[in-house]
């Protein structure tokens, strides 16, 4: 079976990198590809680790040459995430979590068939208010504009596959790995399920047209 490429998208501040992160730890099935950004690094932040940090001059170039399955301008910054890294994960089985905006979401629902979409909805519009001032690393413009998109990436909920309320961290976690779960057990993403189920129905074919007429089971039961 391919991996699943699973999208969570949420506004600043919803918590979807950390539920990103806490999944990749809790299991050896999902990586993560670190996307690429022309923001300039924070205080903690370690280039590969929490994003490729790029000139944009640079990210300019990789868009020219396709190396990007989605890009996006936010908050005045340019995301995004490169195409080899995901599709290298991809062919050998293992999922890919991303944490994107919504923006690149859309593109990434348009260019990779199957991909499974989560919103991570804040528990409220005061605790997201709370998690974004917290930060204390925003001028008051820069708040200004992550609250107003915020307010526009939430009308957006209804484009995704699922939601989940970040309201307590490891419930959330936990309910995106029941995704990731169910979505790998999907009819559709069974390979090899038609040639399993034919060997199954053959096998039992062949018992019964094997057993002779009125041939009586212990206990008297006719078979």
């Amino acid at each position: 079976m391919n991996g699943i490429l699973l999208v969570l998208s949420s506004p600043s501040g919803g918590g979807k990198t950390t539920i990103a992160r806490r999944l990749l730890e809790r299991r050896p099935d999902v990586g993560y590809s670190v996307s690429a950004t022309t923001r300039a690094m924070r205080t903690g932040e370690v280039h590969g680790r929490d994003y490729w940090f790029l000139t944009p001059a640079e990210f300019a170039a990789r868009v020219e040459a396709g190396a990007f399955i989605e890009h996006a301008r936010y908050g005045g910054h340019e995301y995004g995430t490169l195409r080899e890294e995901v599709e290298r994960r991809l062919e050998v089985g293992h999922h890919v979590v991303l944490d994107i905006e919504v923006q690149g979401a859309r593109q990434v629902r348009e260019r990779v068939p199957g991909a499974v979409l989560v919103f991570v909805l804040p528990p409220s519009g005061g605790e997201l208010i709370r998690r974004l001032r917290g930060r204390r690393s925003e001028s008051t413009e820069s708040l200004r504009t992550r609250l107003r998109t915020a307010v526009e990436e939430l009308g957006s909920v209804g484009e995704y596959d699922y939601v989940v309320v970040n309201d307590e961290l490891e419930q959330a976690v936990s309910a995106v790995s029941a995704i990731l779960d169910a979505e790998s057990a999907h009819v559709a993403r069974q390979q090899g399920l038609n040639e399993r189920i034919d060997h199954i129905r053959q096998r039992v074919a062949a018992e019964a047209d094997g057993l002779p007429a009125n041939q009586q089971q212990p206990g008297g039961q006719q078979a």
